[in-house]
């Protein structure tokens, strides 16, 4: 740790008997950070040493060879230095943001394992579970990452498990989706190891007026996000959401609802202003756009994991909605993005080419 002062001045103050040695707490800088996930878990740290007057917590900011690191915000940040052979005791947390998986290197996710065989507790936040995952300890543990990301994790690591949990803490792992939610992990642990009234005086002196719990969703419930409590359309979209890959019969979506299938039309056009399968190719699209920026899948196989039927009829439908081709899109090399062959294991979805009266073309816009 470096020598600088961790104590800032303040007017509040909470009595602390505490005479040990703070805990350590060490943040690795990836490139393209998410700064309000970063400094959402300083502070709380800076606040609990505050409040109490003395050196609870001190941390220290590392970067893979001591560099600064540019934030996906496009600011640059200063660190203490590269990366420590061994951490102090204590935490190490990796702290990632967009471009997970091209911002993961074989180099960082072998420290943290080593860091991690040697005792301490590691843990992410925000992307930083690419790392975990890559260095091979998140098997049979739970965990979590933001949500906008999942679906390229489950690409990439279809072995593993990820949980839409504000934050999960799994023994000497710990991870958290980043954002508003890392000041809620780091007010947990500041419970843990100094007791739940310096937690209650750190989130007074943030503004946190409500502390999530560690099960708690991540995003706030569908019907808010749809802007209806309509049962019916809420039940029908959470179907649609968890089938995007697969043909889409309006019979079925009916009987799962409980209405007739001239209801769910009437339904989505009165609540969403689209029929539904305007409103799944949407779905489609969006997740389509999220594969290519997270991942290395070719815009064949993004395509199927769409339910499309070919590269061609997705690109067309992708270009439409965000007015540049998937290739262009894509964060990957060009030649890779662009092989658009059917990979070993994938095939169009069953049926996708038949023309029965009861299927909704997935590709139609």
């Amino acid at each position: 740790m470096s020598a600088r002062s961790f104590i800032s001045r303040g007017v509040a103050h909470i009595d602390v008997p505490h005479q040990g040695a703070p805990v350590s707490v060490g943040f690795v800088l990836l490139p393209q950070f998410t700064m309000l996930a970063f400094t959402s878990a300083v502070e709380p740290l800076r606040v609990a040493n505050q409040l109490a007057g003395k050196t609870l917590f001190e941390w220290a900011v590392w970067s893979s060879e001591g560099e600064q690191v540019t934030a996906s915000n496009g600011m640059r940040v200063g660190v203490d230095g590269g990366l420590p052979p061994e951490a102090p005791s204590g935490y190490v947390l990796i702290c990632a943001g967009t471009e997970p998986e091209m911002t993961t290197t074989r180099r960082m996710s072998d420290w943290i394992r080593v860091q991690w065989r040697r005792g301490r507790t590691v843990g992410s936040l925000c992307t930083g579970a690419y790392t975990l995952a890559k260095a091979g300890i998140l098997k049979d543990r739970q965990f979590t990452l933001h949500w906008e990301n999942i679906p390229g994790f489950v690409e990439t690591y279809p072995e593993l498990e990820p949980l839409r949990r504000v934050f999960c803490i799994d023994n000497r792992v710990i991870t958290c989706a980043g954002g508003i939610a890392s000041a809620e992990l780091v007010v947990k642990l500041i419970s843990e190891h100094y007791g739940p009234a310096l937690a209650q005086a750190v989130m007074d002196m943030c503004l946190l007026t409500h502390m999530r719990r560690e099960s708690d969703d991540q995003m706030t419930s569908l019907a808010s996000r749809l802007g209806t409590r309509n049962e019916h359309v809420v039940k029908a979209v959470a179907w649609l959401e968890g089938r995007l890959s697969e043909d889409f019969l309006l019979e079925e979506c009916a009987d799962h609802v409980g209405v007739t299938p001239r209801q769910i039309q009437r339904l989505f056009r009165r609540y969403l202003g689209v029929t539904p399968v305007q409103y799944l190719n949407g779905l489609r699209l969006s997740h389509g756009r999220l594969l290519l920026s997270e991942t290395n899948m070719t815009v064949m196989e993004v395509a199927v994991a769409c339910g499309y039927v070919s590269s061609s009829h997705f690109a067309r439908s992708f270009r439409q909605k965000y007015g540049v081709s998937p290739n262009k899109y894509s964060h990957f090399p060009a030649g890779r993005a662009a092989n658009c062959r059917y990979s070993p294991g994938l095939h169009p979805p069953q049926g996708a080419e038949g023309g029965g009266k009861n299927l909704l073309n997935p590709v139609i816009t």
